[in-house]
């Protein structure tokens, strides 16, 4: 083992893949982007350049960060914040340029045969002789290599983990797909793709499946996966996220429930796929209302700090388990909770509650987080009884093991009433999708769950959802709401659900019907 053990036109498209935020991010420091040729093998006929900041350690480490179709790695410089951090975090930044094309611009080869096995060829190969070079040349750290890239370079970020897991140790995907999402290169422009067209749906195994034949009996650690997509992305649906999150955590043999959800900032919803130990390997951000523009201003940030080169090191050290969890203040819609602060080699930032229905049985989902020892628990039902657990968690999002357990039983207490509001994200001759179908409190008292029911008109299939446990019976689909999504106050909403389904072609009906209760 090498390392540690037709809708839119191809020029418009092209363009759209290729948006992102324009952030301010060039470094003011001397350090320059610098050209590299004849850096080793390169199939992909790629051109390369590398930022290496004025003050590094001896063996730093290496991000390869990645365009989207049409642009370029001296775009991406410019228009990223990650040489930037780069200077502050002492780590070297490689900037390929993609020169292939599917009838689509320049982007990097995530459909060829070629670029889907382990030294098959193509521009997988050609990033990684840009790998070694800077190894060779820099004394880059081979244990410390990392990938990142927005839209094509996201899906090239996903492509590079499933062909190379021996040479990442982790990467950070905006707006990409899963690995062999694309058939060939007649599936890659969004016009007539099948990946990006809207249907895309395998199931859990048949994604890993892919990934693990892409490097047939490597049995070495993987590398973890940070995952980013818009909410309102129709160039990359935002469905493609459910099946990229479906595609690691089987990798990693983790359960496709979140071990934690919170919300680091406003229309950020980030999603944690921890092991048994509690190292996360898994992390989704979902970002309200955002299209085809990430990264935007911060993530980046975010990103580095995913990969550990924040600290100046690799931290993954969880924190000790908090201790004396108590309850008090019970009353029929809430209870407060206090507990002992962990500890962490490089700090705690915050704790995750958990609870769970009854006194026995019943799965422990995320209440709420706290950035101190302290909690209130809110909109729960009366004369019930309810368990809560505390973990915590570091900036790296290691968490720490589960507290002990302790056990309340609210007083008496009403219900309430709910509406389901959809609206239409995208649509083809073929399917749609509906996000976010909105559902609100509509009521004078809290509720703790709701039911949504609707009908789908006939010859439309159901093919994937996201944010309810949803089942279907003939034309009727039940969604109910999931842990992190039930409790609502008076007046509140939620925004998160969502699904595709797909219809004869030509076709242009609707589900209809909506129910809450």
């Amino acid at each position: 083992m090498r390392r540690w053990t037709t809708a839119l036109t191809g020029a418009c498209a092209a363009a759209l893949f290729a948006v992102m935020t324009v952030i301010p991010g060039t470094p003011a420091a001397a350090a320059a982007l610098v050209e590299v040729s004849g850096f080793g093998d390169n199939p992909g006929n790629m051109r390369m350049h590398v930022y290496v900041p004025d003050s590094h350690p001896a063996s730093p480490a290496i991000v390869v960060a990645m365009h989207g179709c049409g642009g370029s790695g001296p775009g991406f410089y410019q228009g990223s914040e990650f040489a930037s951090l780069a200077d502050r975090y002492g780590f070297i930044v490689i900037y390929p340029t993609a020169t292939q094309s599917a009838g689509f611009g320049n982007c990097f080869d995530t459909w060829s045969d070629a670029a889907k096995q382990r030294g098959g060829g193509s521009d997988p190969v050609s990033i990684i002789s840009m790998i070694d070079h800077v190894e060779r040349t820099y004394q880059g750290d081979p244990n410390r290599v990392y990938a990142t890239g927005s839209s094509s370079g996201g899906m090239m970020t996903q492509h590079m983990l499933a062909v190379h897991p021996d040479v990442f140790r982790a990467g950070a995907s905006f707006m990409g797909v899963p690995f062999n999402c694309f058939a060939g290169a007649a599936d890659y422009p969004p016009g007539s793709s099948r990946c990006t067209g809207g249907s895309m749906d395998r199931t859990p195994q048949q994604w890993g499946d892919a990934v693990r034949q892409a490097y047939a009996g490597f049995s070495g650690p993987r590398p973890r996966v940070q995952l980013w997509h818009g909410t309102s992305d129709t160039l990359v649906p935002y469905s493609l996220l459910r099946e990229s999150i479906e595609q690691w955590t089987n990798v990693f043999g983790l359960s496709q429930t979140p071990a934690g959800t919170d919300t680091p900032q406003a229309g950020w919803t980030r999603s944690r796929y921890a092991d048994p130990s509690g190292r996360v390997q898994v992390e989704a951000y979902s970002i309200q209302g955002a299209g085809h523009v990430l990264p935007q201003s911060g993530m980046a940030r975010y990103a580095v700090d995913f990969f550990g080169l924040t600290t100046g090191q690799t931290d993954t050290t969880p924190p000790t388990t908090p201790a004396g969890l108590a309850a008090s203040g019970t009353t029929a819609t809430g209870a407060s909770l206090t507990w002992t602060a962990s500890t962490d080699d490089t700090g705690v930032t915050g704790y995750d509650v958990l609870r769970a229905p009854n006194a026995t049985g019943g799965t422990f989902t995320q209440a709420g987080t706290s950035a101190t020892t302290s909690f209130t628990d809110t909109g729960l039902s009366a004369n019930t009884t309810y368990r809560y657990q505390v973990r915590a968690r570091d900036a790296a999002g290691n968490v720490s093991p589960v507290s002990g357990t302790v056990q309340i039983t609210t007083r008496a207490g009403t219900g309430g009433a709910c509406s389901a509001t959809p609206a239409v994200q995208s649509q083809w001759g073929n399917g749609y999708v509906i996000q976010p179908l909105t559902v609100t409190n509509t009521g004078t008292s809290t509720i703790t769950g709701w039911t949504v029911t609707f009908t789908l008109p006939a010859g439309h299939t159901l093919t994937g959802s996201w944010n309810a446990t949803v089942t279907t019976s003939g034309q009727t689909v039940t969604a109910r709401s999931v842990g992190h999504n039930g409790t609502l106050a008076p007046g509140a909403s939620t925004a998160g659900f969502g699904f595709q389904a797909s219809r004869p072609n030509g076709n242009t009906a609707l589900p209809s019907g909506y129910t809450c209760a």
